[in-house]
């Protein structure tokens, strides 16, 4: 029975995250579910990074980077591309199963921007007589997690043959590239001032027979959600598989996993193929919620956030990692408030990040597996020692017979 208690635990924590958007009702509604949201957002980085560090031991900085790169695939996609009925004659256009594909030429960041744009103008003079229709939101998402994915594979391939601090150099220094790109191609991305995405659910949803605005908080919530979950599922799968068996070899000993047989560089690659693909769909859907993706979201601080949030979770412990990233973005935000002691007033808009530090540098120092993992090991580690005696008093006997 004591072994159940952390499968019973998460299923009422499950439980309390899906009716919680249903219950809570109180006036700062939008803003405790938008630190829901972008808890479910960490937690997804953080779960996919404990994959890949944690289970194969492959310390990576640039995993804000392919979420970027789902984010801007989406982005862009949703930005530039557009069906329509009729030709414009002024954009980049295709025929395209008896419509017309239009992308949009850049037009970067000007005072003129109304006057370059094609589509625009020619919507002008179509009037109402010709219906453009904007790319489907998740066909955006969708992309942007394939791109990731790609991307990783691509980054994979080249650079996993590299062990510790230089495999964690040449992603931190791909990270800084891609922000530097970004940033420089101002006339496709806008550069800092940032690329407007299309709400997630650009026309609203209906559920339960309720109708939700554009900017509804709680279809983004479900969505989110549902994300984290799909990936916990797919990372349990992995993990519990001959795939999780092989990456957990590599990170004991590399080399004696190669002797063995197993193929070092090409599970390496897939654990770094299928992370980053989830990274890239949790930017994608990120990017759409917030309706603006900007080069900020690659700064380092982001990336450290998410190896913090990961280790004070426990990184060996994927399941920990996503729970700690909620939970840790949860209290940073309630860590906000300010208040007053004898007079003085802190300012917990400093002093939150400095708690943070201490509770990661006690957590390296006294819990090296986090803090929420050796709970979770504690009750499932119940009756194995009762169970290993048995077995091996079994094979004396047999021996001995």
């Amino acid at each position: 029975m004591k072994k159940q208690i952390p499968n019973l635990a998460g299923g009422m924590f499950l439980i309390l995250l899906l009716v919680f958007p249903l219950v809570y009702s109180k006036g700062d509604y939008d803003y405790i579910m938008h630190i829901m949201i972008t808890g479910f957002f960490y937690a997804i980085l953080a779960a996919s990074w404990s994959m890949l560090s944690g289970y194969a031991g492959q310390f990576s900085f640039g995993h804000m980077g392919f979420m970027a790169i789902g984010a801007y695939t989406t982005g862009l996609f949703c930005h530039y591309f557009y069906i329509s009925p009729e030709p414009t004659g002024l954009c980049t256009e295709m025929g395209f199963f008896g419509q017309y594909l239009i992308v949009v030429n850049p037009i970067g960041v000007t005072s003129t921007t109304l006057t370059q744009d094609c589509l625009r103008q020619a919507m002008d003079v179509w009037g109402d007589t010709v219906k453009v229709t904007p790319m489907p939101v998740f066909l955006g998402i969708l992309l942007g997690t394939i791109m990731g994915g790609f991307a990783g594979f691509l980054v994979g391939m080249l650079v996993l043959r590299l062990r510790a601090a230089y495999l964690a150099l040449f992603t931190l220094g791909f990270s800084e590239i891609l922000k530097a790109t970004i940033s420089a191609e101002i006339n496709i991305t806008r550069g800092q001032a940032g690329l407007e995405l299309p709400p997630l659910y650009p026309d609203g949803i209906t559920l339960l027979g309720h109708y939700y605005g554009p900017t509804a908080k709680l279809p983004p919530y479900y969505t989110m959600l549902g994300l984290l979950l799909i990936c916990l599922l797919i990372l349990t799968w992995l993990a519990r598989s001959k795939f999780g068996l092989f990456v957990r070899a590599l990170r004991e000993d590399q080399d004696a996993a190669a002797a063995l047989g197993v193929n070092t560089v090409r599970y390496k690659v897939l654990v770094f193929t299928v992370t980053c693909a989830m990274a890239a769909a949790a930017g994608a859907v990120q990017g759409h919620y917030v309706q603006i993706i900007t080069p900020n979201m690659l700064f380092l601080l982001q990336m450290s956030l998410v190896v913090a949030m990961a280790v004070i979770g426990g990184i060996e412990n994927f399941v920990a990692a996503a729970i700690g990233a909620i939970i840790l973005q949860v209290v940073l935000e309630l860590l906000r408030n300010s208040f007053v002691i004898g007079g003085v007033e802190v300012d917990m808009t400093i002093w939150r990040l400095v708690i943070f530090g201490l509770l990661l540098m006690i957590t390296l120092r006294f819990f090296r597996n986090g803090l929420i993992a050796p709970i979770i090991a504690f009750f499932g580690r119940e009756g194995v020692a009762e169970e290993t005696v048995a077995k091996r008093s079994a094979g004396s006997q047999e021996a001995g017979s």
